[in-house]
């Protein structure tokens, strides 16, 4: 395969997330006011357990680095390059790697999206137990996260290549 054909499955899959994280904050941003956190602001679906909530991270994972997004969003176009440029290294024309970055590149845009739209992310999942809350996310952070496991998973899978020995 050539060009933009031999990546059509990271292409449709990162458009697929795309798609369902707007989709998702869209839904959240249009049914909970902004700051939504604790009931009976939020929507608790497992009480003690899950929420949805409308919160807005202008930091990255686990508001790392709060308070600056333009330099976020930077970051963020600079994976997307270094994605392009090494794709080759990445071997991103395998399937594997193919899902793998599909996900981690729909995740960069998400979040992109938001971050030029909104000056932040969107997160609305937030899970807890009792008052111990893990940091609120959304599907964009799910999909980078699954991405980068799933890259360290089939890189240990791989078949190491040992070079045959001379005669």
């Amino acid at each position: 395969m050539q060009g933009i054909a031999a990546y059509k499955r990271l292409h449709s899959l990162a458009l697929l997330v795309i798609i369902l994280d707007q989709i998702s904050k869209i839904l959240i941003e249009r049914t909970l006011p902004y700051g939504s956190f604790y009931p009976p602001h939020c929507i608790e679906v497992i009480p003690g357990f899950f929420n949805l909530v409308h919160v807005g991270n202008t930091g990255a994972a686990w508001s790392l680095f709060s308070g600056y997004p333009k330099a976020l969003a930077f970051i963020g176009l600079l994976a997307l390059v270094f994605l392009f440029v090494f794709r080759n290294s990445l071997q991103l024309k395998l399937p594997q790697s193919q899902w793998a970055f599909g996900l981690i590149t729909g995740g960069i845009i998400g979040n992109l999206i938001d971050r030029f739209r909104l000056g932040h992310v969107t997160d609305f999942l937030d899970f807890h137990i009792n008052d111990w809350y893990w940091p609120s996310f959304n599907v964009a952070d799910s999909a980078i996260t699954i991405g980068v496991g799933l890259y360290i998973l089939f890189s240990f899978l791989q078949p190491n290549e040992s070079p045959k020995a001379s005669n």
